[in-house]
């Protein structure tokens, strides 16, 4: 019993200091810093302006072939949006010629006859919608809008002769989860999910190679710290610099760029805490087997960074990518931490998707922590 209040003591005591020798060099070196407490909050301002696929200044074109005052009052129904910026010409070739060099997204076409057959109760009075199919979303947005200023046209025309205006199907849009259907709540929480990747494994990949090539870890193996000791001093600080870094950018999410947040606190830290131990665990285990800095910042860049940015769903649609990709997503943990993010930011404790992802950031950081563990050896090779 004795013994193993001393081997405890010992084993405590030991830690304690790794655990403060880490966290001093920590403190010491600018670049930990820099990536911890000020690449996040840059980060996140950076996704939040620089990227934004909300479709707010469209450039369209407007072909009037028709100068009747029908022509020109649907004109200008175009010209008031807030959301294109529309070009008007006489000449479809040269709208055609502005779509291929990109400089409009799309063109709508008044026919010559277009007020003539608008008089005719029995004819219709079609309008020609050219769009640029190179960016699918961008081509759908012009065509809705297209049909949207064309029956709030018919209505107005239909107000100004005193008659009744009905459609067959009157839809009125309600985004759950996202009212204001903003693009930023939803890049936002994927951010976090890149710069917890960037915490946990481009700077615990480089702890322990850091380790031998300065030569303190022939230091350490000469001492009786063990196996579980080392990886603990190593994990323990930059969870709790992970965690420090999650707070300030949920923080600067919500009081600074306003991104609501309606899930709980604790819940959150529970799946930040099982991803951020499966990123320290692959970072950890890049730089066990590679002893190298470099060779270790390479593979967290590929292995852990590049896919939590591309294939995590953060900001491509999964189920719009290939299968065999797809397949692929199920093996990265930032897809499972992604959808969790997105779930506490925009919709709260939905449990049922919080606790699938749950488990498998849970067996993410078994496996990636486990495998550490084994390949860690207290002799030199």
């Amino acid at each position: 019993m004795d013994d193993s209040k001393m081997n405890f003591s010992g084993f405590f005591r030991r830690l304690v200091a790794l655990c403060r020798k880490e966290t001093r060099q920590i403190l010491r070196d600018p670049s930990s810093n820099l990536i911890a407490f000020v690449l996040p909050v840059a980060l996140l301002f950076i996704y939040s302006y620089g990227i934004n696929l909300d479709s707010t200044s469209v450039s369209i074109g407007l072909v009037l072939e028709d100068s009747s005052r029908e022509a020109r009052q649907f004109a200008d129904s175009f010209i008031g949006s807030p959301y294109m910026k529309v070009v008007t010409s006489l000449n479809r070739a040269e709208m055609e010629q502005a779509i291929m060099e990109t400089t409009v997204r799309g063109f709508v076409v008044i026919p010559e006859d277009f007020a003539r057959r608008l008089q005719r109760p029995t004819d219709t009075a079609p309008l020609l919608v050219v769009t640029d199919g190179t960016e699918p979303n961008l081509a759908s947005f012009v065509e809705n809008y297209t049909r949207g200023a064309w029956q709030n046209w018919l209505q107005h025309r239909a107000d100004e002769h005193g008659r009744k205006f009905t459609t067959a199907i009157s839809l009125e849009p309600r985004y759950w989860f996202n009212p204001s259907a903003e693009s930023r709540n939803f890049i936002i929480p994927g951010a976090i999910t890149v710069i917890m990747t960037v915490i946990g494994a481009l700077l615990t990949s480089l702890v322990i190679a850091r380790e031998w090539e300065r030569g303190t870890m022939e230091a350490l193996l000469a001492t009786p710290v063990t196996r579980a000791e080392l990886l603990l001093s190593k994990i323990i600080p930059y969870y709790a610099l992970g965690i420090v870094s999650l707070l300030i950018c949920v923080a600067v999410a919500v009081f600074a760029l306003h991104v609501p947040f309606r899930g709980s606190l604790w819940v959150l830290l529970m799946v930040s805490s099982l991803f951020l131990f499966s990123a320290l665990g692959f970072g950890l285990l890049l730089s066990t087997m590679t002893r190298n800095q470099f060779n270790a910042a390479q593979g967290a860049l590929n292995g852990a960074f590049l896919p939590a940015l591309i294939l995590s769903g953060f900001i491509y649609e999964i189920r719009s990518m290939p299968l065999i990709i797809q397949a692929v997503t199920y093996l990265i943990p930032a897809r499972y931490f992604v959808n969790a993010m997105h779930t506490l930011f925009m919709a709260g404790n939905i449990w049922s998707v919080l606790l699938r992802n749950m488990f498998f950031l849970a067996i993410a950081s078994v496996f990636f922590l486990g495998l550490t563990a084994l390949k860690t050896r207290r002799r030199l090779e």
